[in-house]
């Protein structure tokens, strides 16, 4: 990774009462330290990939405070690291993207929840959801009530955050619970400060190591017989432990309403923002989060503690749930405990809010809008809130209106250069002669490929799964299936899924593996067979060698921007005789790496006098044909049209923009395809040597004579 965090390793350093300005993934990676952690791990993934980023480029302070850190292989090896905290008085965090990372780390996560934590176990969950989101849509809820972990939501403030971080090791060690912190993408990227404290070593890490190992318990070990008495203690024991550890500190807070204690809302720590800033839109509370009903702020969601909800409840008439997510877990909850407690108001919920999706702030203006004129409290000025909704709602059909009629869809899509996008170009030369195949897409940059104008991708089921998922597909094809991967998929989970399974079954099919060195989606982290030496992490393994290790026969390695080799790879792997996995290994950097890379080197090169050289591609005008198929093919963002400067002919043609990388795909996509050949390729030479001078000296000349010729 060639980025540098210089900068927010020294605010990890920071003292008691300074200072701390930055964004919240960052201040939780500051808490972890004030906390005393022992050992961090977890795996890329946004939105916390920032917290194993920064603490990996801050190996050297880590050392000096006795912190070890890992970057994992994947989350289920990130979980398994919270082990240590079963036996030893030690504190200790791991990270990942949620839902899919904690679908991963799911076994794992059961047995440490079986058998318990005595030091702290905390999990950073960057929750994946609502607008932004890269994953399926699904909550981290569901999986912390089946196995028992608790479940922190805090408000989106530097402050809170941060508190929360140390609060969640207490609750972890006083209930013998691990804990899961749930970060919204909001919550990770808010800017703000707060004032630091000082970090606190360990009692025990890598600067004071456990002299003996633990005593044998076998009351710690997830394994049958104990696991029916572990089963048994999570509700005897260790729910009632935190829900005693979260009402005595109070971790959730009230506000009592400045107009009427009639109504009350229950919120999410997480949505605290949003809410607070549509009850002011309303007209129902103001600018410092002053609110004129009463609100129960649950910074941890799980467990509830039923005492804070009856309490609450009481005086009042209505109550509005506000969580986000299906199926409404908190609300059912809260039911059975309100009934039984004789509660005589309603309690309110999905019947307001949406069943599925994330609480942006237009669906909470639209909610509680209608929530509150709909009960028309005479305490409130619902008027007032009725007017504002009004306006509120006008002001979104309108954009709606204007968005749907004005402006083109933009989905995401390949960087420019990207060295993925030929491939995706070439498999569609390919298959104008070998026909159309069943493709089986996958997590990562690659995905983008299922977007136009590719359109490439029958299924995604997960990190590395492609090749798996056409075990059964490519068994009833007529004609090969095709699995893509990524090297970042393959490391992770497609090595084992996908590789060894298909070579123990014997199988068939074509896998392409997207060889660019970084895991490039979260912020080109180093992978097992990244090729720039880490000065942390390395294993010098290949993903090549490793095929073969494991038996694979038929594996060819090309260039990506080779579109035409590549098209003959393609033609060869699917119409072979020759039985078995083919695979190919399309070999490209990842451009933004690069160019962060080169962008360096050249400046260096140019300050120190060497020849620097920077190519542009761009598009003879009196040679385009205006056939555009050269944007169809290959989709890059630098390719456009503009008007024809012939007057005789009305058909725009190609243009290419500046922010061209010169990553040479527009002329390979013509050569390969035999589209018209209006490609040219310029060149500017820095500190150009003297045979280039005179060389240049004499084009121009030529060039002159023969424009005067003309």
């Amino acid at each position: 990774m060639e980025r540098s965090f210089d900068s927010e390793i020294e605010l990890l350093r920071l003292g008691e009462g300074e200072s701390f300005r930055g964004e919240g993934i960052l201040a939780i990676t500051k808490g972890l330290l004030q906390s005393g952690v022992a050992y961090v791990g977890g795996y890329q993934g946004a939105p916390v990939s920032h917290l194993l980023d920064v603490l990996v480029s801050a190996t050297p302070y880590m050392n000096e405070m006795g912190v070890h850190v890992e970057s994992c292989a994947n989350e289920a090896a990130a979980a398994a690291m919270l082990a240590a905290s079963i036996n030893y008085p030690v504190r200790g965090a791991v990270t990942w993207k949620s839902i899919v990372g904690t679908n991963v780390a799911s076994d794992a996560l059961s047995n440490l929840a079986s058998a318990g934590v005595k030091g702290g176990a905390l999990i950073v969950i960057g929750e994946d959801y609502g607008e932004g989101a890269s994953v399926i849509q699904e909550r981290t809820y569901a999986f912390a009530m089946k196995s028992t972990i608790a479940l922190v939501d805090p408000r989106p403030n530097l402050t809170s955050m941060v508190d929360a971080v140390e609060t969640a090791f207490a609750l972890s060690e006083a209930s013998n619970m691990p804990v899961m912190m749930q970060l919204r993408i909001r919550a990770c990227h808010v800017q703000g400060s707060f004032v630091a404290r000082d970090n606190k070593r360990s009692e025990f890490g890598t600067h004071n190591k456990i002299a003996d190992p633990a005593h044998f318990e076998y009351k710690r070990l997830a394994h049958p017989p104990v696991t029916f008495a572990q089963e048994s203690l999570k509700v005897t024991d260790r729910i009632p432990a935190a829900q005693d550890f979260v009402r005595d500190n109070k971790l959730n807070e009230q506000w009592p309403g400045r107009k009427t204690s009639r109504i009350g809302l229950i919120i999410q720590g997480g949505l605290y923002n949003t809410v607070q800033r549509q009850l002011h839109e309303l007209g129902l509370a103001d600018e410092h989060g002053n609110a004129d009903i009463d609100i129960l702020c649950l910074n941890v969601t799980f467990p509830m503690v039923p005492d804070e909800i009856v309490d609450f409840s009481k005086g009042k008439d209505h109550l509005l749930v506000m969580e986000e997510g299906n199926p409404a877990f908190m609300e059912q909850q809260m039911l059975r405990w309100l009934v039984d407690a004789g509660y005589a108001g309603k309690l309110h919920g999905k019947n307001y809010l949406p069943m599925a999706g994330e609480y942006t702030g237009e669906v909470l203006a639209e909610c509680l809008g209608r929530f509150f004129t709909e009960l028309g409290a005479p305490e409130l000025d619902v008027d007032s809130a009725r007017t504002r909704a009004e306006r509120m709602d006008y002001v979104t059909r309108t954009a709606r209106a204007v968005s749907d009629i004005q402006l083109p869809p933009r989905p995401p899509g390949f960087c420019t250069g990207c060295p993925e996008r030929p491939v995706f170009g070439a498999i569609k030369l390919a298959e104008k002669t070998i026909g159309k195949v069943h493709v089986a897409a996958d997590i990562g940059c690659h995905a983008f490929g299922t977007f136009a104008p590719f359109n490439q991708g029958n299924s995604i089921l997960g990190y590395g799964m492609s090749l798996a998922s056409n075990a059964a597909v490519e068994a009833m094809q007529q004609r090969h299936t095709l699995a893509i991967m990524g090297d970042g998929g393959f490391w992770h989970n497609g090595i084992q899924t996908g590789v060894t399974s298909n070579l123990y079954n014997r199988g068939d099919g074509v896998l392409l593996i997207m060889q660019n060195g970084y895991s490039s989606a979260t912020g080109q982290q180093f992978l097992p067979s990244s090729h720039k030496d880490s000065a942390v992490f390395g294993t010098d393994s290949d993903i090549k060698r490793s095929l073969e290790t494991l038996g694979v026969k038929w594996i060819r390695t090309v260039r990506t921007y080779s579109v035409e080799t590549m098209v003959k790879t393609l033609k060869d792997a699917f119409t072979t005789a020759e039985k078995g996995l083919k695979v190919i290994i399309a070999d490209g950097e990842c451009m933004l790496a690069r160019q962060r890379r080169e962008r360096g080197e050249k400046a260096k090169a140019m300050k120190e006098g060497r020849r620097v050289e920077q190519a542009k591609f761009g598009v003879d005008e009196e040679v385009c044909t205006g056939d555009h198929s050269c944007i169809r093919l290959s989709g890059c963002p630098t390719l456009t049209v503009i008007p024809n400067p012939d007057p005789l002919r009305s058909d725009p043609i190609a243009h290419v923009q500046q922010d061209c990388v010169a990553c040479g795909l527009c002329g390979e996509m013509a050569h390969a395809a035999v589209l018209c050949p209006s490609f040219y390729r310029a060149s500017r030479i820095y500190n150009a040597g003297p045979f280039e001078r005179l060389l240049y000296k004499v084009r121009s000349k030529v060039i002159g004579a023969l424009a005067e010729a003309a």
